[in-house]
């Protein structure tokens, strides 16, 4: 089967766009992972579709898929690419669209220095919701926010790390480092990402504190390990960090593919707004296998 694809990347977050505007691909899990595939398909992170409204006063429907095939709840920087997609694909004309995702709706916005802010909803920090087994744990209190240890016995014994954890859509742990260079994202971030205190799995935050307006971050995500940037990640990173007492209420996060913007108030009933760059990168055509495993 020979499809379409647009190759874009959001400060180096980089994502297969695929238009079902028209008609559903039908792909499976194993047809996603080989789009995803750095060797024998066009390589990403996230795969991304953009279908038809699936209802009134929604413009568009957002489904991403991570690099291991499945279907996750939500992509901050994908949602950039997203809006950028279609505004450059005339699919919209506006410059803010309301989109569907598995976890509510959110509502992208082209901003006139080329740039997308995104409303990403509003931060969760209830564990229950994350979700977050907090059995048997006490957490450490700082601000107006909590920090759960969670061992992890395989990297080395009796060892435990401390974590804001929240949902921004998806699961998130952010635990403080002194410095995100030499942090041990390959050791540990996959061990919390799987780890039996989270039942969907999670994203692992590795969170620099420069000052109260700048931070530096490295995630571990799920389902797709390491990225140059996280969306969500940041988002959930900045909003974690204003609960703690650290930093202001709009914060820019150097990332290893670049620079976002969250601005949050830190009131819990108001949303988190995430501006950075999405850019395309090349448009092309590939042949999937029909039959992969």
């Amino acid at each position: 089967m020979k499809i379409r694809f647009t190759k874009m990347q959001g400060a180096g977050n980089d994502f297969v766009v695929l238009d079902e505007t028209q008609g559903r691909l039908g792909l499976s899990a194993a047809q996603y992972r080989f789009l995803a595939d750095r060797h024998f398909g066009v390589g990403a992170d996230q795969i991304l579709t953009v279908r038809p409204s699936p209802g009134e006063g929604i413009d568009f429907e957002y489904v991403i898929h991570n690099a291991d095939g499945g279907e996750v709840e939500q992509c901050g920087n994908g949602a950039r690419c997203f809006a950028r997609f279609v505004h450059d694909r005339g699919l919209s004309g506006k410059d803010t669209i309301r989109v569907q995702t598995k976890s509510g709706v959110i509502a992208p916005r082209l901003t006139g220095d080329g740039r997308v802010t995104v409303d990403m909803g509003r931060p969760e920090f209830d564990p229950a919701k994350v979700p977050f087994d907090t059995t048997g744990l006490t957490p450490v209190q700082q601000g107006s926010g909590q920090k759960w240890p969670v061992a992890l016995e395989e990297y080395a014994s009796g060892a435990s790390v401390l974590v804001a954890v929240s949902s921004m859509g998806n699961p998130h742990a952010v635990q403080l480092v002194d410095n995100v260079d030499t942090a041990p994202v390959a050791q540990t971030g996959p061990l919390i990402e799987r780890h039996a205190r989270f039942p969907q799995r999670v994203n692992a935050g590795y969170l620099q504190i420069v000052d109260r307006s700048h931070v530096r971050l490295r995630v571990f995500e799920r389902g797709a390990g390491e990225t140059l940037a996280c969306g969500t990640g940041a988002c959930a990173a900045v909003a974690s960090g204003i609960r703690l007492g650290l930093l202001d209420p709009e914060v820019q996060v150097d990332t290893r593919g670049g620079r976002l913007t969250i601005a949050w108030s830190g009131q819990e009933a108001d949303s988190v707004f995430m501006t950075g760059p999405a850019t395309t990168v090349f448009e092309g055509q590939i042949d999937i296998p029909d039959t992969l495993v």
